[in-house]
């Protein structure tokens, strides 16, 4: 039983394990940054091809359609091939210095950032949940998660093709009640999506603007059929807060104007992450503050 010898191995040794989830997530992380990138290129590339063969065009070449596995990596400035050893999770970028080995043109230290954050993501997941049935799944929400955010951040977009499989998954996973139950989790996915297009409709109503977008009402869905209705709350409160005072921060700064849409995407997902940790614990803190519970 080679498998169960290396699950004792690892809770044998706990170090053993930290060390493998953060090499873990540091793979992850160097693939997170080409879904990154090439998601919403290949997302346009689709809408591109949608309405050519509406307009009767010809469509292109599909053997030179962009994938996250092809054509490999290059360096957007000279075309320069990225090599296995160049391509090391933070390593690399730091041996390089931050620049292209061909042409020295400047690599943008948001890769090893991501790389970094989803391995140290990585880790919290493990040390929370350890050895257990649930730790595979929050790894994979994770993971998806910091994509999420940083393309809604980049081209305030939520891919379907990211949000929806995780969110049948939610619904699938509460049949074994990993993290909740079936009935919590219907619920909380009809709830999550209605709640904020009810949002939506009213402020498109009052205003004559959209306020979000129908990633964030998806988004949202996910969240229950994973965690439960009973923590959408949590989830929305604390989501519009950091989302408010990051704005009021960015605004006081002059990075952002307040005429400027913000996406909302990545507040809603690392308000997601941090019920999908500790979601349960707050809500007790809560209750037990205020005297409910």
């Amino acid at each position: 039983m080679p498998d169960l010898a290396w699950l004792h191995l690892l809770e044998q040794n706990p170090l053993l394990l930290d060390c493998m989830a953060i090499l873990l997530g540091l793979i992850f992380g160097s693939f997170l940054n080409v879904v990154i990138l090439r998601l919403p290129k290949i997302m346009a590339d689709d809408w591109a091809q949608d309405c050519a063969e509406l307009a009767g065009e010809s469509l292109r070449d599909q053997r030179s359609r962009l994938s996250l596995s092809s054509p490999p990596s290059t360096c957007p400035a000279c075309g320069h091939r990225i090599r296995a050893y160049e391509n090391i999770p933070i390593l690399s970028y730091l041996l390089l210095r931050g620049r292209c080995s061909a042409c020295a043109a400047r690599i943008s230290p948001r890769y090893p950032v991501i790389e970094g954050v989803t391995a140290l993501l990585t880790l919290v997941v493990v040390l929370q949940f350890g050895l257990t049935w649930q730790t595979p799944p929050a790894l994979l929400l994770t993971w998806a998660l910091i994509a999420l955010a940083v393309i809604d951040y980049d081209t305030q977009l939520l891919p379907d093709s990211l949000i929806l499989p995780l969110l049948w998954l939610g619904l699938i996973l509460s049949l074994f009640g990993l993290f909740t139950d079936s009935y919590s989790a219907i619920i909380g996915a009809v709830a999550g999506y209605l709640s904020l297009w009810s949002v939506f409709q009213v402020f498109r109503l009052a205003t004559g603007k959209e306020g979000m977008g129908y990633g964030d009402f998806k988004l949202l869905a996910l969240f229950g059929a994973w965690f439960g209705w009973s923590l959408l709350p949590q989830i929305v409160l604390l989501s519009a807060l950091t989302g408010a005072l990051s704005g009021i921060v960015l605004i006081i700064v002059g990075r952002h104007r307040q005429d400027q849409p913000m996406p909302f995407g990545p507040f809603l997902a690392a308000a997601g992450w941090i019920s999908l940790m500790w979601g349960e614990s707050l809500n007790d803190a809560y209750l037990r503050i205020s005297g409910l519970g």
